[in-house]
Parts: C-alpha cells; sequence; structure tokens
C-alpha cells in the first residue's frame, strides 16, 4: 500500500450490477446517436445502419480485452493503468491517461453546450448559451461531488430518460411502417462518391458512428466503486454493449426508412426529424427536453470517469498526489472533480467543439489499439485470483480493427488528426512539467498500490 492510499479513505463501494449495466448503456447511449445518425448517412448514405453495425462489432472486440484487464486489475484508472502495467513508461502512460481524460472532457462539454442549444430552443431564450453550459457544468460538479450512489442515480433517472425517446424513435418508425409510410427500400442505398469505393463509403461512416459506440469503457473507472468487480463487469458490460449495438441499428433503420438520407444529413437535430416524419402529432417540445436530458447523462458519465480517472492515476503515481484527494465524508474524488470541472469551463468558454468529435474517436481508437495489445503483453503477469479471460484472437482482431479506423486508409477526415496533435502537444508539455516537479520523487511500485 502507498502512503497515499494509508492516509486517504478508499472509494465507497455502492455499484451493484444493475446500476452498473445502467451505467455502461447509459454512457454509451447520449449525444453520438442523437446527433450522428444524420452525418453518418451523409457519408454512407440509405445504408446507414451498416456503418453502427461494423462499429458495434468493432467495439464488442475491444470490449473482451477491457473485461480482461478490469477483472484482472480490478482498480480505477482503466487504460492508464492496463498502459503502465504492460509498458512501465511513464511518459506513454501519461499521454494515454491525457487522451482518455482529453476525450471524456470534450465530450462532456460538447454535451454542455448542446444541452444550452436545446434549452434555448425549448424555453425561446437563445441569449448566454456559454453561461447556461457553465452553469450544467457547475450542477454536474455538484451531482458528481455528492457521491458515487447520487451520481449513479442520476444516470439511472437519465439513462431511462434517453432510452425512453430512442425507444420513441423505434415505436413511431413502425406505427408509421405498419400504416404504409416510409420507404425500407433506402436500407441497401449507398451514397457512394465518384471515384470511391462502397468499402471506403462504409470505413468512413464508421469512424463517425465509432463515437456513438464509445463509452463502455469509461466503466472500468468505476471498478474501486462495484461491489465484486471481478465477478460482475463480463456478464454487465458484454450485456449493455449488445443492447445499446441493437438499439442503434434499429434507430439508424428507422431513421432512413422514414427520412431520405439526404434530408436527415441537414442540421443537427436528425431524430426529431424522423418523429416529425412518422407522428406529426406528437410534441416535438417534449423530445427536444428528451434529448436535453440524454446530453446530460453524457456529461454527466464523462466527468464522472474523469474525475476518477485523475483519482487512479495519482494513486499509481503516475500524476501528482494532491489529484487523488479524497473528500473524508463524501468520499469522493474532490480534487479531482475540481480540477476536471474547470478544465471544462476553459473548453466551454474558448473551444468550437464542433470540430472535435472526430478528434475524440481519433484519440479513443488509438487508446483501444494500446489496451487490445496491451492484453497480450501482460499475459505475462500472472495474478492470485480468477480473472476473465478472452480468446488470443480477439484482441489481435481489435488492435488491428482499431489500428485501421484509427489510419487515413479509413478515410477519416485530416482535421482530426490536426486537432489530435494539437491536444497531444499540450499533453507532450504537460507531462514534461509534472515529469520535472516529481523526478526527485521516489519511484512507486504500482503492483503494491491498492
Amino acid at each position: 500500500m502507498t502512503a497515499a492510499t494509508s492516509t486517504e479513505p478508499s472509494l465507497n463501494r455502492v455499484i451493484g450490477p444493475g446500476l452498473l449495466l445502467l451505467f455502461v448503456i447509459g454512457d454509451i447511449l447520449g449525444t453520438g446517436v442523437y446527433a450522428l445518425t444524420g452525418k453518418v448517412a451523409n457519408e454512407v448514405g440509405g445504408a446507414v445502419w451498416l456503418p453502427f453495425l461494423v462499429a458495434f462489432v468493432v467495439a464488442l472486440l475491444t470490449a473482451f480485452s477491457y473485461l480482461e484487464l478490469v477483472t484482472k486489475y480490478p482498480r480505477a484508472a482503466g487504460a492508464a493503468l492496463y498502459t503502465h502495467q504492460a509498458f512501465g513508461l511513464h511518459f506513454f502512460t501519461f499521454m494515454v491517461a491525457f487522451a482518455v481524460m482529453c476525450s471524456g472532457l470534450t465530450s462532456a462539454s460538447s454535451a454542455a453546450k448542446a444541452f444550452a442549444g436545446n434549452f434555448g430552443s425549448a424555453v425561446h431564450l437563445d441569449s448566454f448559451p456559454t453561461v447556461v453550459a457553465l452553469g450544467f457544468v457547475t450542477l454536474i460538479a455538484l451531482v458528481n461531488f455528492r457521491g458515487v450512489g447520487e451520481s449513479v442515480k442520476a444516470n439511472v433517472v437519465l439513462t431511462c430518460v434517453e432510452l425512453t425517446g430512442l425507444l420513441i424513435v423505434i415505436g413511431v418508425a413502425a406505427w408509421a411502417l405498419g400504416a404504409g409510410k416510409g420507404d425500407l427500400s433506402r436500407l441497401g442505398d449507398f451514397n457512394t462518391p465518384p471515384g470511391d469505393s462502397v468499402v471506403l463509403s462504409v470505413t468512413a461512416g464508421t469512424a463517425l458512428a465509432f463515437f456513438a459506440m464509445v463509452g463502455f469503457e469509461d466503466s472500468v473507472n468505476m471498478a474501486e466503486e462495484t461491489r465484486d468487480p471481478s465477478r460482475t463487469f463480463p456478464k454487465v458490460m458484454l450485456t449493455g454493449i449488445c443492447v445499446t449495438g441493437v438499439i442503434y441499428v434499429l434507430v439508424a433503420i428507422s431513421a432512413v426508412a422514414l427520412v431520405p438520407p439526404a434530408d436527415l444529413g441537414q442540421g443537427e437535430t436528425p431524430l426529431l426529424k424522423v418523429v416529425q416524419a412518422g407522428a406529426p402529432g406528437f410534441p416535438l417540445w417534449l423530445f427536444a427536453w428528451i434529448t436535453m436530458f440524454a446530453v446530460a447523462n453524457s456529461a454527466l458519465i464523462n466527468m464522472m470517469m474523469a474525475s476518477r480517472l485523475l483519482y487512479g492515476m495519482a494513486n499509481e503515481g503516475v500524476l501528482p498526489r494532491i489529484l487523488g484527494r479524497v473528500h473524508p465524508s463524501r468520499r469522493t474524488p474532490w480534487v479531482g472533480i475540481v480540477f476536471t470541472t474547470l478544465i471544462a469551463f476553459g473548453l466551454i468558454w474558448f473551444a468550437d467543439l464542433t470540430a472535435l468529435g472526430g478528434t475524440t474517436a481519433l484519440l479513443l481508437l488509438c487508446v483501444f489499439t494500446v489496451v487490445n495489445v496491451a492484453v497480450l503483453v501482460l499475459r505475462r503477469d500472472p495474478v492470485p485470483h480468477r480473472h476473465f479471460r478472452a480468446p488470443t484472437v480477439i484482441p489481435v482482431l481489435g488492435a488491428v480493427a482499431c489500428a485501421f479506423l484509427a489510419s487515413p486508409l479509413s478515410g477519416r477526415a485530416a482535421a482530426d488528426y490536426q486537432v489530435a496533435g494539437i491536444l497531444l502537444l499540450i499533453g507532450v508539455v504537460l507531462w514534461a512539467i509534472t515529469y520535472a516537479v516529481h523526478r526527485s520523487a521516489p519511484r512507486i511500485d504500482p503492483t503494491h498500490s491498492s
């Protein structure tokens, strides 16, 4: 046990299988599916369901790797911890942690801006959207500080709301198709630009759709607050990914069956168009509020993930110890919560996050590639307890698939690499500062942390 953990209270293990399942589902759903369906349609046309299906398969492969590692090392910090265990390189570990944290904070900040925009439309008040977004993130931070039990219970409510919204889309489409509306023949149409192949269109669409599938990896950062994680995680994570994968494919089919792909790809509210086309009498203001709750859930879960990641990495000796401070009564990582909230404030205030969706997916695909390789490396590091073990071929396929989707061969936009390069350069600077401050500190063996 490290000195830090001997003086700090432990996190509170309050998450059971039911709460964890809703956490996984709620984290994967949310902003992505509500906003990206139309953008994927722009890439691939009527066969919009296919990129979501491919993204689901790639996510499922990587989930097996995460399951082996979280049951083998059931501690907070997720991908950064696994990188540290596998390669033991401070710089590499720091950059993986930075990439994961950036993706979570960018996603949460994007959700805050989306919430502010929808809020302005719902109450017919478009003034001061930045103030609304900052206030929203502050509220998220207070819920996060209040306690993981309260945070996960809030996630239960918000997950139920966003699930209801997607079931409304599927139900409206089923009713409309049964009444003779819509056109299922669009499902086989590919919108392939001249000179491009169908495969390139599908992979480019998958590069976008994959952003909607990420989120399952956040749950491993809650390992120290989950009861019996080695037994709970495998069944829960696989169930959550499969449930969301089925919902995504059904939503994609529903959307393109009722709305032509060209129309679906215009604007930022594709699913609202689907409801409007299938059930013109449905109160659209209600669906707008459901969308706000959906993006609120994304923000809450991503801010929870980021603060727990900082807590875990501080306990591993990779980040300053102060980031691992736990509040004595609330038993939440309060310094990590404050730190991540301040970064989110900066993103909301200064950054245009529209172009960062693709960058977020790019960073996570790079992280997933590392995690899939780490599984194979850590096979030489046995642990005394029983844990989940993925068939060797699965992390190999996962690494290849994630690396391909992160490469220019997938048709990914050049802007993704430009923004990612800037973010990673900032990470290099932060690592240099952290290393300079702590170079004289004794090295901490991560296998001795608890």
